[in-house]
Protein backbone atom coordinates (compact mmCIF):
# COMPACT_ATOMS: atom_id res chain seq x y z
CA UNK A 1 0.00 0.00 0.00
CA UNK A 2 1.07 3.86 -0.67
CA UNK A 3 -0.25 5.72 2.18
CA UNK A 4 -0.86 9.40 1.32
CA UNK A 5 -1.78 12.37 3.39
CA UNK A 6 -2.71 16.22 2.85
CA UNK A 7 -2.98 18.73 5.57
CA UNK A 8 -3.05 22.62 5.98
CA UNK A 9 -0.05 22.90 8.78
CA UNK A 10 -1.50 26.42 9.66
CA UNK A 11 2.21 27.72 9.54
CA UNK A 12 4.75 24.70 10.00
CA UNK A 13 6.58 25.94 12.72
CA UNK A 14 3.65 26.52 14.93
CA UNK A 15 2.42 23.38 13.81
CA UNK A 16 5.96 21.23 15.02
CA UNK A 17 5.60 23.35 18.41
CA UNK A 18 1.90 21.83 18.50
CA UNK A 19 3.01 18.10 18.23
CA UNK A 20 2.75 17.97 13.86
CA UNK A 21 6.45 15.43 14.08
CA UNK A 22 4.96 13.32 16.51
CA UNK A 23 2.20 12.26 13.80
CA UNK A 24 4.40 12.52 11.12
CA UNK A 25 7.01 10.00 12.75
CA UNK A 26 4.21 7.86 13.32
CA UNK A 27 1.34 7.88 10.94
CA UNK A 28 3.84 5.88 8.34
CA UNK A 29 3.09 8.27 5.04
CA UNK A 30 4.80 7.48 2.42
CA UNK A 31 4.07 10.75 0.70
CA UNK A 32 2.49 14.35 2.63
CA UNK A 33 1.40 17.30 0.96
CA UNK A 34 1.60 20.32 3.11
CA UNK A 35 -0.35 23.85 2.08
CA UNK A 36 0.24 26.89 4.26
CA UNK A 37 3.57 26.16 5.21
CA UNK A 38 4.54 29.81 6.13
CA UNK A 39 8.60 29.89 6.14
CA UNK A 40 11.57 30.02 4.37
CA UNK A 41 13.18 26.95 2.21
CA UNK A 42 16.19 26.51 4.83
CA UNK A 43 14.04 26.48 7.76
CA UNK A 44 11.74 23.86 5.91
CA UNK A 45 13.72 21.70 5.39
CA UNK A 46 15.78 22.34 8.92
CA UNK A 47 12.12 21.22 10.78
CA UNK A 48 11.68 18.27 8.83
CA UNK A 49 15.18 16.69 8.69
CA UNK A 50 14.66 14.48 11.35
CA UNK A 51 11.86 12.76 9.29
CA UNK A 52 14.39 11.40 6.81
CA UNK A 53 11.56 12.30 3.84
CA UNK A 54 12.68 13.79 0.58
CA UNK A 55 11.89 17.50 0.54
CA UNK A 56 10.30 19.69 -2.26
CA UNK A 57 8.86 23.34 -1.40
CA UNK A 58 8.11 26.92 -2.84
CA UNK A 59 7.71 29.70 -0.96
CA UNK A 60 5.68 32.36 -1.83
CA UNK A 61 7.05 35.85 -2.46
CA UNK A 62 4.80 37.42 0.59
CA UNK A 63 6.73 36.47 3.54
CA UNK A 64 4.55 34.90 5.98
CA UNK A 65 1.71 33.70 4.00
CA UNK A 66 1.38 30.25 1.55
CA UNK A 67 3.58 27.91 0.74
CA UNK A 68 3.50 24.61 -0.45
CA UNK A 69 5.04 21.45 -0.23
CA UNK A 70 5.43 17.71 -0.62
CA UNK A 71 7.42 15.56 1.53
CA UNK A 72 8.09 12.13 0.63
CA UNK A 73 10.16 8.92 1.34
CA UNK A 74 10.48 8.25 -2.73
CA UNK A 75 13.13 10.90 -4.09
CA UNK A 76 11.67 13.10 -7.42
CA UNK A 77 12.74 12.98 -10.40
CA UNK A 78 11.38 16.29 -11.99
CA UNK A 79 10.05 19.06 -9.91
CA UNK A 80 7.35 22.11 -11.35
CA UNK A 81 6.47 25.19 -9.74
CA UNK A 82 3.11 27.07 -10.98
CA UNK A 83 0.45 25.81 -12.91
CA UNK A 84 0.77 27.29 -15.74
CA UNK A 85 -0.27 31.28 -15.36
CA UNK A 86 2.78 33.31 -14.43
CA UNK A 87 0.70 35.83 -12.78
CA UNK A 88 0.85 33.13 -9.60
CA UNK A 89 4.75 31.76 -9.87
CA UNK A 90 6.08 33.32 -6.96
CA UNK A 91 2.61 32.95 -4.63
CA UNK A 92 3.41 29.53 -3.09
CA UNK A 93 0.36 27.55 -4.00
CA UNK A 94 0.74 25.55 -6.71
CA UNK A 95 4.03 22.80 -6.53
CA UNK A 96 4.33 19.29 -8.81
CA UNK A 97 6.68 16.68 -7.93
CA UNK A 98 7.10 13.35 -10.44
CA UNK A 99 8.22 9.76 -8.99
CA UNK A 100 8.97 6.49 -9.97
CA UNK A 101 7.39 3.87 -7.46
CA UNK A 102 8.84 0.55 -5.68
CA UNK A 103 6.74 -1.05 -8.61
CA UNK A 104 7.61 1.02 -11.64
CA UNK A 105 4.45 2.91 -11.86
CA UNK A 106 4.77 6.57 -12.55
CA UNK A 107 3.30 9.20 -9.92
CA UNK A 108 2.85 13.00 -10.16
CA UNK A 109 1.95 14.52 -6.84
CA UNK A 110 0.75 17.84 -6.72
CA UNK A 111 0.03 20.10 -3.50
CA UNK A 112 -2.31 23.15 -4.11
CA UNK A 113 -3.45 25.98 -2.03
CA UNK A 114 -6.08 27.82 -3.71
CA UNK A 115 -7.00 31.37 -2.54
CA UNK A 116 -9.68 31.67 0.28
CA UNK A 117 -11.30 34.65 -1.55
CA UNK A 118 -14.08 36.93 -0.78
CA UNK A 119 -17.11 37.51 -2.56
CA UNK A 120 -17.29 40.46 -5.23
CA UNK A 121 -13.42 41.85 -4.49
CA UNK A 122 -10.56 41.38 -6.36
CA UNK A 123 -9.63 38.38 -3.93
CA UNK A 124 -12.12 36.48 -5.40
CA UNK A 125 -11.35 37.03 -9.32
CA UNK A 126 -8.04 35.89 -8.04
CA UNK A 127 -9.17 32.92 -7.04
CA UNK A 128 -11.50 32.11 -10.11
CA UNK A 129 -8.25 33.24 -12.48
CA UNK A 130 -6.25 30.43 -10.44
CA UNK A 131 -9.35 27.85 -10.91
CA UNK A 132 -9.27 28.43 -14.44
CA UNK A 133 -5.47 27.78 -14.47
CA UNK A 134 -5.75 24.92 -12.52
CA UNK A 135 -8.79 23.24 -14.91
CA UNK A 136 -5.98 23.72 -17.73
CA UNK A 137 -3.38 22.03 -16.07
CA UNK A 138 -5.50 19.02 -14.41
CA UNK A 139 -6.15 18.78 -18.14
CA UNK A 140 -2.77 18.43 -19.23
CA UNK A 141 -2.00 16.09 -16.23
CA UNK A 142 -4.59 14.26 -17.04
CA UNK A 143 -3.55 13.49 -21.00
CA UNK A 144 0.05 12.61 -19.62
CA UNK A 145 -1.42 8.72 -18.94
CA UNK A 146 0.41 8.58 -15.82
CA UNK A 147 -0.77 8.22 -12.51
CA UNK A 148 -1.81 11.48 -10.98
CA UNK A 149 -2.93 13.11 -7.37
CA UNK A 150 -3.79 16.92 -6.63
CA UNK A 151 -3.83 17.37 -3.02
CA UNK A 152 -4.31 20.59 -0.28
CA UNK A 153 -6.47 22.85 0.60
CA UNK A 154 -9.13 24.19 -2.42
CA UNK A 155 -11.17 26.33 0.36
CA UNK A 156 -14.04 24.83 -1.62
CA UNK A 157 -16.79 22.96 -0.58
CA UNK A 158 -18.23 21.20 -3.80
CA UNK A 159 -21.79 20.20 -1.87
CA UNK A 160 -24.04 20.65 0.77
CA UNK A 161 -23.04 17.30 2.55
CA UNK A 162 -19.26 19.40 2.58
CA UNK A 163 -19.95 21.92 5.18
CA UNK A 164 -22.70 21.23 8.05
CA UNK A 165 -23.67 25.41 7.89
CA UNK A 166 -24.35 25.27 4.21
CA UNK A 167 -27.54 27.25 3.85
CA UNK A 168 -25.75 30.08 6.25
CA UNK A 169 -22.92 29.92 3.36
CA UNK A 170 -24.72 30.56 0.18
CA UNK A 171 -23.60 33.88 -0.69
CA UNK A 172 -20.04 33.25 0.53
CA UNK A 173 -16.62 32.25 -1.29
CA UNK A 174 -15.90 28.45 -0.65
CA UNK A 175 -19.41 28.15 -1.12
CA UNK A 176 -20.22 30.20 -4.05
CA UNK A 177 -22.31 28.15 -7.13
CA UNK A 178 -19.90 29.51 -9.36
CA UNK A 179 -16.70 27.81 -7.53
CA UNK A 180 -18.94 24.78 -6.67
CA UNK A 181 -19.41 24.91 -11.12
CA UNK A 182 -15.32 24.23 -11.12
CA UNK A 183 -15.41 21.13 -9.17
CA UNK A 184 -18.20 19.80 -11.42
CA UNK A 185 -15.62 20.24 -14.32
CA UNK A 186 -12.91 18.63 -12.63
CA UNK A 187 -15.14 15.43 -11.58
CA UNK A 188 -17.40 15.46 -14.65
CA UNK A 189 -15.47 17.20 -18.12
CA UNK A 190 -12.38 16.53 -17.10
CA UNK A 191 -12.63 13.13 -15.48
CA UNK A 192 -10.92 13.52 -11.89
CA UNK A 193 -12.00 11.74 -9.00
CA UNK A 194 -12.73 12.95 -5.62
CA UNK A 195 -11.28 10.29 -3.76
CA UNK A 196 -12.30 11.06 0.03
CA UNK A 197 -16.38 11.10 -1.03
CA UNK A 198 -15.63 7.95 -3.10
CA UNK A 199 -14.93 6.19 -0.72
CA UNK A 200 -17.03 7.79 2.75
CA UNK A 201 -20.92 7.87 0.63
CA UNK A 202 -23.10 9.99 0.76
CA UNK A 203 -22.65 11.07 4.25
CA UNK A 204 -22.06 14.73 6.01
CA UNK A 205 -18.77 15.31 6.07
CA UNK A 206 -16.32 13.73 6.88
CA UNK A 207 -14.89 17.27 7.90
CA UNK A 208 -11.40 18.83 7.57
CA UNK A 209 -11.51 22.09 8.78
CA UNK A 210 -12.65 23.68 11.89
CA UNK A 211 -12.49 27.79 12.70
CA UNK A 212 -10.54 27.70 16.01
CA UNK A 213 -13.07 30.03 17.36
CA UNK A 214 -16.31 28.94 19.62
CA UNK A 215 -17.53 25.78 19.88
CA UNK A 216 -16.87 24.40 15.76
CA UNK A 217 -14.49 22.08 16.87
CA UNK A 218 -16.65 20.49 19.65
CA UNK A 219 -20.06 20.38 17.64
CA UNK A 220 -18.64 19.31 14.11
CA UNK A 221 -19.38 22.63 13.13
CA UNK A 222 -16.65 22.04 10.14
CA UNK A 223 -16.42 22.10 6.12
CA UNK A 224 -14.68 19.37 3.70
CA UNK A 225 -11.98 21.47 1.80
CA UNK A 226 -9.30 19.37 1.97
CA UNK A 227 -8.92 16.68 -1.21
CA UNK A 228 -7.52 13.85 -2.76
CA UNK A 229 -8.53 14.78 -6.73
CA UNK A 230 -7.44 11.62 -8.71
CA UNK A 231 -7.11 10.34 -12.20
CA UNK A 232 -9.48 7.95 -12.44
CA UNK A 233 -7.25 4.48 -12.74
CA UNK A 234 -5.65 6.01 -9.41
CA UNK A 235 -8.73 6.62 -7.92
CA UNK A 236 -10.17 2.86 -8.31
CA UNK A 237 -6.80 1.87 -6.60
CA UNK A 238 -7.95 3.94 -2.98
CA UNK A 239 -8.53 1.73 -0.59
CA UNK A 240 -9.33 3.39 3.22
CA UNK A 241 -9.51 7.40 3.98
CA UNK A 242 -9.37 8.56 7.48
CA UNK A 243 -9.61 12.34 8.47
CA UNK A 244 -7.03 12.20 11.07
CA UNK A 245 -9.16 14.71 13.58
CA UNK A 246 -7.86 15.60 17.17
CA UNK A 247 -9.26 14.00 20.22
CA UNK A 248 -9.44 17.43 21.36
CA UNK A 249 -9.65 21.27 20.71
CA UNK A 250 -6.23 21.27 22.66
CA UNK A 251 -4.64 18.51 20.89
CA UNK A 252 -4.53 20.10 17.46
CA UNK A 253 -2.28 21.28 15.50
CA UNK A 254 -3.49 23.19 12.80
CA UNK A 255 -7.28 24.08 12.41
CA UNK A 256 -6.80 21.60 9.42
CA UNK A 257 -6.99 17.93 10.03
CA UNK A 258 -4.76 15.29 7.92
CA UNK A 259 -6.57 13.71 5.38
CA UNK A 260 -4.88 10.22 5.15
CA UNK A 261 -5.64 7.53 1.60
CA UNK A 262 -4.02 3.92 1.21
CA UNK A 263 -3.89 3.61 -2.45
CA UNK A 264 -3.10 0.01 -3.77
CA UNK A 265 0.04 0.27 -5.19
Amino acid sequence: MLRVATVNVNGIRAAYRKGMDAWLADRGCDVVALQEVRAPDDIVREITAESGLHVVHTEAADKGRAGVAVLSRFEPKDVRVGNGDDYFDTSGRWIEADYVLDDGSALTVVSVYVHSGEAGTPRQDDKYRFLDAMSERMRDLRATGTHGLLMGDLNVGHTERDIRNWKGNLKKAGFLPEERAYFDRFLGELGWVDVHRQLSGDVDGPYTWWSMRGQAFDNDTGWRIDYHLATPELGALARQAWVDRAASWGERWSDHAPLVVDYDL
